[in-house]
């Protein structure tokens, strides 16, 4: 069933409680927000979207988006993740049911950066466990193992925005930055900004003194990363000289290597000192105990998933969803969309006072010759558009038209599709917005 919306989206489900500047954030461009105070499991999710006629869903990075509640919600056209990682959606079925995904790979950077370089410099010179010994009453003033970070090689898994971030504030205070990401893109940047790139995550961990993990669930081709560093931890610093801190941060995914891995690697003395924010298996929100892998072990700094929770990132998250879903809801213009990082897509000045036809398309030969034929059949003039093909077989045509087109001649364009492209699911979803002459 290919979904049509002739307005931009009215109704918005929230859940996870992202901040509530949110809330009237999305009331001040015309949807109405409606709140779940309970992390709601698979069937309590399906009921809330379909009783609200959610188009919109918010959500963090805990609630579970199914190919179930995928299929099972029609009048769903857009999942906003107030946060970075997709692993919690099935971005496969997301995509085959014309339903896109949007992240804030930005808002939380700041936070992110300061922990990092916090555990950096509290790792580097032992202040977890001294502050700890001068509570108990012992002094022990001493430079054994307190290091300074200048000058030390620090290893970045993953050069996001948040790991270029990180790479920058690091090399102003004196770092020297290597980093591995096998995305081409990426690479790129890292070299024009000076900084190593390393072939190998083996080389990485050999070559530095420090490692921080700043990379995803999946890579860009939507493989798991679980257990990525498994076979890399207990060779952190091993082909550097002289002495070496041998320090460790996870404040990216959980599932990127596993407790006991990491366990082995500190207890072998391969790592001396560690920090995780993320781990294999968390509670759910609300939930005050857990059992943590690494209770035992003073010489993992433990933090409960908190790189970017403070109080000044969650509302700047809430303000920059908020307007990315605006953006889409009435101009469909895309940024954030996480089938296609760091694109921007946007037809916002030529629609004022036009029709927007937004088309979320398979990438079969013919499905965009449907579409511009639709246009041209209707005797509509198309007066502009924009088109990208992504990677995961999905396809987005924005245009912008002299008037709109009417809900047979969208029907039309949907059979034409069809048959053109000999594909019964050649369109996925279907928006036309009327902009105002002045916009917005």
């Amino acid at each position: 069933m290919v979904k049509i919306l002739m307005e931009p989206f009215s109704k918005a489900l929230i859940v996870e409680s992202p901040h509530a500047v949110l809330d009237g954030a999305l009331r001040e461009v015309g949807i109405e927000p409606h709140r779940i105070d309970k992390m709601p499991d698979e069937q309590a999710l399906i009921d809330a979207i379909n009783d609200l006629g959610a188009q919109v869903l918010f959500k963090r990075s805990r609630t579970q988006i199914t190919r179930k509640v995928v299929e099972s919600c029609p009048s769903l056209h857009a999942i906003q993740l107030c946060s970075i990682g997709t692993d919690s959606i099935d971005l496969q079925a997301c995509a085959e049911h014309g339903l896109l995904v949007f992240n804030d790979p930005v808002s939380n950077g700041q936070s992110v950066l300061e922990l990092t370089i916090g555990h950096l410099v509290a790792l580097s010179r032992r202040l977890y466990e001294t502050n700890n010994i001068s509570h108990s009453n012992r002094w022990e003033k001493n430079a054994t193992r307190r290091y300074e970070i200048a000058g030390k090689k620090l290893g970045l898994v993953g050069l996001g925005n948040i790991g270029r971030h990180i790479a920058r504030a690091c090399e102003a205070l004196g770092l020297k930055i290597s980093f591995y990401d096998n995305r081409p893109v990426a690479q790129e940047v890292g070299l024009e900004m000076g900084w190593t790139r390393r072939s190998s995550l083996e080389d990485l961990f050999a070559y530095s003194d420090m490692v921080s993990v700043h990379t995803s669930a999946h890579d860009y081709r939507g493989r798991s990363n679980e257990g990525l560093l498994d076979p890399y931890l207990g060779q952190l610093g091993a082909k550097l000289e002289g002495d070496s801190p041998r320090i460790f941060l996870n404040l990216a995914r959980g599932n990127l290597h596993s407790a006991e891995s990491l366990l082995e690697a500190v207890q072998s003395g391969a790592i001396r000192k560690a920090a995780v924010d993320v781990y294999p298996e968390e509670p759910p929100p609300g939930v005050k105990e857990w059992d943590n892998p690494y209770a035992n072990e003073p010489r993992i700094v433990c933090t409960p998933h908190i790189g970017g929770a403070t109080a000044e990132a969650q509302p700047r998250i809430a303000r920059r969803v908020s307007t990315t879903m605006e953006q889409f809801s009435r101009y469909g213009s895309l940024r954030d969309c996480v089938f296609a990082p760091r694109m921007t897509l946007s037809l916002t000045e030529q629609a004022r006072g036009r029709a927007l036809l937004a088309v979320v398309h398979s990438t079969s030969r013919g499905t965009k010759k449907a579409v511009d034929d639709a246009i041209y059949q209707a005797e509509v003039s198309n007066l502009g558009s924009t088109h990208r093909d992504f990677d995961i077989g999905v396809a987005y045509d924005l245009s912008v038209l002299d008037r709109p087109l009417k809900y047979d001649e969208l029907t039309d364009l949907i059979e034409q599709a069809k048959t053109l492209a000999n594909d019964p699911n050649a369109i996925r979803a279907v928006r036309q917005v009327v902009v105002p002459e002045d916009g917005w």
